[in-house]
């Protein structure tokens, strides 16, 4: 049965939109399409969580134009951002980049780092050819809204053997409830390339209740390697629907890091799809739950490769009346011998009413390989509190050492200083310190 939807826009004012922002034909056509698969398909379901009991209501309206990039910082960013004269920065504010700066050493090689709405009108045929290819429109409701609405976004290309050695940057800002927040982020490494990403994904009160669905797609091309960084910390007004997945080729590798630090009701799902032989995957994981949060993240790995690797590793804590979903799932399939795929989730649990759940999953079509899962669920250890307490450390301080402890395997092992030090000064909001 499909779920009925009120749809935010209509198909004749969504192609007026598309028509007067300059966006070519096939865009406009491609989100014609779906839009009407959006008024056709079903949420995604979910491991023990109901979607369509969320308030998924408020995507916003569509700006009718697009505005020209106005080259400033609104000042909210400005002060989590260390700009400098080599930097490569994007910053999206509600629907609009409004700040975009690639250094011309990186232009003069090739590289390509501006918007998604400018790529598809300046890089047409290469973007046509990846757009929507890892998040499909026809796989539910979301991804099909999503294709049909996103706007802003980000177009990251790098040439074949072009290794780039300072991360790319990009800020979303979301304070306008009334406008659409729907970024999509597309990268291309081509061969042999190297190159780290970062994002930061912050709200402020927007004066009403808003949705941020959005979706990254990652091409790691024969021998690539990325670094992709994100971070969420959207208010408790903001519910944040997100999909990350990357397709992986011969010896090319991913790697996420991740962290979860909304303060509304959240779901994502970040997906390696390793298709090549040698090709490998690491996934970093940590999220923080409070308040009455309603969270569900699932880190994904796909075999398809021969001697494909994939890593997973997730601790999540939760506070207070959270309740947290932590689903792994590793999937071999028939033909991909010798893969290895490891995986961990971990959640800990510092309130009688607060809920977490790990679900590690193992789904192996071929005998020739390796895998493994851990995972745990429990509350602070009372002995590991008693014994720092015995050496005058008081109990607050004593839960906070044992959190930081839980959640360093992980935040210690990124190799981004200024990504771990955000992560540290949002775990340490989160957890009221």
């Amino acid at each position: 049965m499909t779920t009925q939807t009120v749809l935010p826009v209509e198909g004749d004012q969504l192609k007026s939109i598309s028509v007067h922002r300059g966006e070519p034909d096939w865009l406009t056509e491609s989100r014609i399409q779906a839009l009407q698969l959006a008024g056709e398909l079903n949420l995604p379901k979910l491991e023990k969580t109901r979607l369509d009991r969320w308030d998924l209501s408020s995507f916003g309206s569509l700006r009718e134009a697009r505005k020209e990039i106005a080259q400033q910082i609104p000042d909210n960013v400005a002060s989590i951002v260390e700009l400098k004269e080599n930097s490569n920065l994007l910053v999206q504010h509600n629907s609009d980049a409004v700040f975009t700066r690639l250094s011309p050493e990186l232009s003069a090689q090739g590289v390509i780092f501006t918007d998604l709405e400018t790529a598809a009108r300046e890089h047409g045929d290469l973007v046509k050819g990846y757009l929507n290819t890892v998040v499909k429109p026809d796989e539910n409701q979301l991804t099909a809204l999503h294709s049909a609405l996103w706007s802003g976004g980000v177009f990251l290309y790098v040439p074949k053997n072009v290794v780039i050695d300072t991360p790319l940057q990009s800020i979303f800002l979301l304070d306008d409830s009334n406008v659409t927040f729907a970024p999509h982020v597309l990268i291309v490494a081509e061969a042999n390339s190297k190159v780290a990403y970062v994002d930061n994904y912050i709200s402020t009160h927007a004066g009403g209740t808003i949705i941020h669905n959005g979706a990254a797609e990652v091409i790691v091309k024969p021998g690539a390697k990325v670094l992709f960084a994100s971070v969420h910390d959207l208010n408790e007004h903001t519910t944040d629907l997100s999909y990350r997945r990357a397709i992986v080729e011969n010896d090319g590798s991913i790697e996420w890091i991740v962290g979860e630090m909304n303060d509304g009701d959240s779901m994502s799902e970040t997906l390696s799809i390793l298709k090549g032989n040698g090709s490998s995957s690491d996934a970093k994981v940590i999220a923080v739950g409070s308040g009455t949060q309603k969270l569900n993240y699932t880190t994904k790995a796909i075999h398809y490769g021969k001697s494909s690797t994939s890593h997973m590793i997730t601790r999540a804590v939760m506070r207070e009346n959270a309740t947290g979903i932590i689903n792994g799932i590793t999937k071999i399939e028939k033909g991909a011998t010798k893969a290895d795929g490891q995986q961990t989730e971990k959640v800990l649990m510092l309130s009688p009413k607060a809920r977490g759940d790990a679900n590690p999953i193992l789904l192996i079509d071929e005998d020739d390989v390796s895998a493994g899962h851990a995972a745990s669920v429990g509350q602070v250890n009372p002995e590991q509190i008693y014994y720092l307490m015995s050496r005058g450390i008081t109990r607050a301080e004593a839960e906070r050492l044992i959190i930081y402890g839980f959640l360093a395997p992980v935040v210690s092992d990124i190799p981004l200083e200024p990504v771990q030090q955000l992560l540290q000064g949002l775990v340490e909001r989160k957890l009221g310190q």
